[in-house]
Formats: structure tokens, sequence, C-alpha cells
């Protein structure tokens, strides 16, 4: 019975995704197809029809609730591609939001697979949820796979480090893991950078109680205004970059690869400069 009810809710919830999205979206979206096993599920864990339904809350908070714009996503070139962002906002929505930027507003629309942290897969439902929609544990043997099969992969460098950054460290880029341009050499992938404007403020952190996540074994436990980090509808900015192209050794001294990972940096830190000196407001 539950499982009957679970089908119908996802149904629902893809009929609303693809209301949302049009017809012409719709018919682009049904064409995104994916290697099942009998299980339904890529051998990763991906479902289409299962990200669609997933799609329609975050649909919604795109358009209506953060009223996303999009700048430079033709940009982003056909096949495999590493898409390097920044990353803020005590919850992972400017992941979700580039997601969807990607298979909504890009043509044609990509499925973007996200390389979350490790402890994620140790949530209860959280770890299924995730692997339905793409999103999977950010290992290089994991990313490897993927970009082999040609996948529009996202990265955030910072990981922790920028998702739970303070308040008075808004919009300066923490310090950059090297694994993403190992990878992006060894396979040969161009890689896009992404800045994120908006996210910043979603959910501005005072303190960090760092006992307190020990203790419950996340990253970080930020106290904000309200006392959770439940976003504010801040108006988000997203803008692609044009594809950067490394040549070189993955297996070069880390000093080789960090003047290559500095490179991507600087791009991605000169884009929030300008797109902080072009907005408005936080809210509009």
């Amino acid at each position: 019975m539950f499982e009957a009810l679970g089908d119908k809710v996802r149904q629902r919830l893809k009929g609303w995704t693809e209301q949302m999205a049009g017809q012409e979206r719709k018919e682009q979206l049904q064409a995104l197809t994916r290697t099942e096993n009998e299980y339904g599920v890529d051998p990763f864990g991906f479902n289409l029809d299962f990200s669609l339904a997933a799609a329609a809350p975050l649909l919604w908070l795109y358009r209506k609730y953060f009223r996303v714009e999009t700048y430079g996503i033709e940009k982003v070139p056909r096949g495999r591609v590493l898409l390097i962002s920044n990353h803020s906002g005590q919850l992972p929505l400017d992941g979700a939001m580039i997601c969807v930027a990607m298979m909504m507003e890009a043509s044609p629309p990509r499925a973007v697979r996200s390389m979350v942290e490790k402890w994620v897969p140790t949530l209860p439902y959280i770890s299924t949820l995730f692997a339905r929609v793409g999103q999977i544990v950010g290992t290089p043997e994991n990313c490897r796979r993927l970009l082999e099969s040609d996948e529009a992969i996202l990265v955030f460098p910072e990981g922790a480090r920028g998702i739970s950054k303070l308040w008075p460290q808004r919009y300066q880029l923490q310090e950059f893991g090297l694994g993403f341009m190992r990878l992006a050499l060894e396979t040969n992938t161009p890689i896009v950078p992404v800045a994120v404007i908006g996210a910043e403020e979603q959910a501005p952190a005072l303190l960090d109680i760092k006992p307190v996540a020990k203790l419950l074994g996340f990253p970080s436990f930020p106290v904000t205004p309200t006392g959770l980090p439940f976003p504010l509808p801040t108006k988000y900015r997203l803008y692609f970059g044009d594809p950067l192209y490394f040549t070189g050794r993955p297996d070069d001294e880390d000093s080789e690869l960090d003047k290559k990972v500095r490179t991507v940096k600087t791009a991605i830190q000169g884009m929030i400069h300008q797109g902080l000196k072009e907005r408005r407001g936080i809210f509009w």
C-alpha cells in the first residue's frame, strides 16, 4: 500500500515538474536517458523519473522563491564537463539551483551529478534520496567513471569549509582542494567556473558551535538569526564562465597543480566580484 502511495506521489510530482517546465522542455526532459538495470536505476542509483519528481519543489524554489537568474549557461560544452563553483548557505541549495538551471535552462537539458561529502550516506533516507537524483559520494573513482561516461559533474572544491562560512567571511573563497584538477587532467575534461550570488545571505551564520557539531557528527553547527538554517528568500544569480582547458600530468607535484587551481579560483572570484557589483539588492 505504501509503495503504491509513493508511486502516486512521484507521478504527481513528476507531472508538476513537467507542467512548470512547459511542453517543449517536457519533451526535452523525456529525451534524457540513462542506462538502467533491472531495478530501474543506473550503476550509481540514479533514476530519471525519480529525479524529475524530486525536481518539482526545487523548480518551485528556483522560479518562485529564489527567482534565479542565469548568465552564460550557453557556454557549458556538451559531453564531459566539470562545473566548479563557490559554496555557501549552510544548506546545499546552491548546488540544487545549479542542477535545476542545467536541467531547465541549458540546451539541451543536462542531468548534473554532484559530488557530496562522505558523511552524507550515513544519514537515514537522505542517502537513498541523493542517489536516486544522481548525487554521489565524491571519491576520485566515482568522478572518474562518470566523466568517462561524458557526464556533467558539479564540484565544490571548498567543501564543508565553504558551505559553513560565517557571515564575516561571505563571498571569500576558502581553500580549494586539488582533486578536481587531477581528474580534469586525467580525463581531458574542460572546467566551467560557476559563481553563485545570493546563497551567502540565505542563512547567515553568526557562529559555529563546534562541540555540538562534533557530537552530532556534522561538519558544523551554525547559529543563524532565526536560530535555524531556514533559507531566506534571497535572489539567486548564477554565472557560468568560459570553459577552461588545462594540460599537464595528473600526478604532477601539488605546487604545479595549485597554479592551475588558482586560475579556476581567480575566475570564480572575478565573477563573484562582478556579480556583487551588478546586483541592486539582496532580495531583488
